[in-house]
């Protein structure tokens, strides 16, 4: 690790995050500032000198929807089932958040997590007990008794896993301010969920209006801002109107929707890479067809209505769900801007502006929004850099080949990022299964036939 108070980061490619077309130009920080953007900088005697020749300079990449909590679970029930130690997820999460900063993410929003994972962490990389990305975090999120996208493993109250039922206006607002008590930085709302037989496109809103209006109310009463998931068109309406102040997913959205949004110009992270990685390479984990065309048809309907919200104005950013199997932590933080290239019409100019300076939209740390001091390189801003190699402003997926992230420097420190050891998995952290399949005889008579007695 090399702390210096004065840095300069020579002749790379600068793409500011900003949106600005790249500059050939050095970069200087004094302490955790970025002073100077500009051709050959003197620099401080004794500055410490990094060569980024042939490398792209840029901001690090924020990931606004990122669960550092779970532990890359591959089904609910592992999830809620599986993850029932509270040490050992602290423990876990801290060891993971290491793969982020190897990913060049130096910053990232978790919404809710596991027991009151989030806080501990956040404050255990505040205090420099945890090397970490800069953290913004909520709590567990809150759920009606209908529950969310796992339906029936959600008990009707109480906790389990990262969610918290809550039944009555009194228990909304005790449990938001228990939150608020602890130390969140965000409150999150489970707007939807799953029931087993409706009928409608996208989830089903699970939380009455008058419901939402109390918890957000509630909520900015005590300074707080509050993350809803939404998916359908009724639910992003109603939060919005309930003055929510960001939205995951907002998938299936429809006009009267997106102008609900659109009037107080509520930020969207549409977290697409958990769909994309499935419809593009679920044949590898064997997932079935109808699934991949399912959530492939997802992302084609919805991007028709986020490329309107984004015409409006309406801020985009980049959240990639990492967490969850299909999203391993330190492999998929770039996948975002991908797909807002590939399915939204973002330039990747526009991509790395969502995926750095918009989407300090999502930090909110010690109070106070972060938006226009992280994610950008200019003058004033927190130094949180990345250096890669080639030139990302053509190709945004040089963020995702491995080792191409040369330089990650966080806070004005330029860190010397040790390998990730192996790792095995805790008794019990896991889904048990006796077998892939299911044994049925007749497969079972097909191979063994002629088979030697």
């Amino acid at each position: 690790m090399t702390q210096a108070s004065s840095m300069v980061i020579r002749n790379g490619r600068v793409v500011d995050g900003l949106g600005r077309a790249p500059i050939l130009a050095d970069v200087e920080v004094i302490d955790d500032k970025i002073t100077q953007v500009g051709p050959n900088l003197l620099g401080q005697p004794g500055a410490h000198i990094v060569d980024a020749t042939g490398h792209t300079v840029m901001p690090g990449l924020i990931d606004t929807h990122c669960h550092i909590s779970f532990d890359e679970v591959s089904s609910n029930d592992e999830l809620f089932y599986h993850r029932t130690r509270e040490g050992l997820s602290a423990i876990v999460a801290a060891a993971n958040v290491q793969k982020l900063l190897h990913a060049g993410v130096t910053s990232f929003l978790d919404a809710d997590s596991l027991f009151d994972v989030g806080v501990d962490l956040r404050d255990a990389i505040e205090a420099g007990i945890v090397r970490g990305p800069r953290m913004s975090t909520g709590g567990n999120a809150l759920m009606t008794s209908v529950g969310g996208t796992a339906g029936r493993l959600i008990p009707d109250q109480g906790r389990i896993g990262y969610g918290r039922v809550v039944n009555s206006p009194a228990e909304i607002v005790a449990e938001v301010r228990r939150q608020i008590k602890i130390g969140v930085d965000w409150i999150k709302l489970h707007v939807t969920g799953l029931t087993p037989r409706q009928n409608l496109a996208g989830e089903q809103q699970v939380w009455h209006f008058d419901e939402l209006k109390l918890a957000i109310d509630t909520a900015h009463d005590l300074g707080t801002p509050v993350v809803g998931h939404c998916r359908g068109a009724a639910s992003i309406q109603n939060a919005a109107k309930a003055g929510i102040d960001l939205i995951l997913h907002a998938t299936f959205m429809d006009d009267a929707a997106l102008a609900a949004v659109a009037t107080r110009m509520i930020p969207i992270v549409p977290t697409f890479t958990f769909q994309a990685n499935l419809a593009q390479y679920g044949k590898h984990i064997q997932a079935s067809p109808e699934l991949m065309a399912l959530f492939k048809k997802e992302i084609e309907d919805s991007a028709v209505m986020l490329q309107k919200a984004k015409a409006a104005g309406v801020p985009l950013l980049c959240g990639t769900e990492s967490g969850f199997s299909l999203t391993p932590y330190g492999d998929w933080h770039y996948r975002e801007l991908e797909v807002f290239v590939e399915t939204l019409g973002f330039s990747p100019l526009e991509a790395i502006q969502a995926g750095t300076s918009e989407a300090a939209r999502g930090l909110q740390i010690q109070g106070r929004s972060l938006f226009g001091e992280v994610g950008a390189i200019a003058p004033g801003y927190l130094a949180d850099i990345i250096v890669v190699g080639g030139e990302v402003d053509r190709d945004v997926t040089l963020l995702g080949r491995p080792g191409n992230v040369k330089d990650v420097v966080l806070n004005g420190e330029l860190l010397s990022l040790p390998a990730i050891p192996e790792r095995t998995d805790p008794p019990g952290w896991r889904v048990a299964h006796y077998g892939a399949d299911i044994l049925r005889r007749q497969a079972v008579e097909a191979i063994t036939k002629g088979a030697p007695q």
